[in-house]
């Protein structure tokens, strides 16, 4: 089993409602005040709470630039800046908002890396 990266937020089931519907994922497991989401080996979850965490990055990696710029165009309204090129880490990604305000990565690799 991996691990899961959890956060706190005041709307939980709305917040995990967007990232079902509106990024892909899908519900691995609906606890008592948390749901866990899954988006092909990432697991992470949103649980009840008092106030919103939005510390932290939820990178979501696709197969190509296209699956990038397929995001892009969905999210173009909440993106920080257009999908580009990062010669430091040879991606290719942009960055966008959830609805509470949480970093979204959406990335892919410009080399070969390992299966997972």
């Amino acid at each position: 089993m991996s691990g899961i990266v959890f956060f706190r937020s005041t709307d939980y089931e709305a917040i995990a409602e967007f990232y079902r519907d509106e990024v892909g994922a899908t519900v691995w497991l609906e606890q008592s005040a948390c749901t866990i989401c899954k988006y092909d080996n990432l697991l992470f979850g949103f649980c009840d709470a008092d106030e919103t965490e939005t510390e932290g990055v939820l990178t979501f990696v696709t197969e190509d630039r296209a699956g990038v710029d397929e995001f892009y165009e969905r999210f173009a309204d909440r993106a920080r800046d257009e999908p580009s090129v990062n010669e430091a880490f040879d991606i290719y990604n942009f960055f966008a908002e959830d609805p509470e305000g949480r970093t979204m990565e959406f990335q892919t690799f410009l080399h070969e890396t390992d299966p997972v």
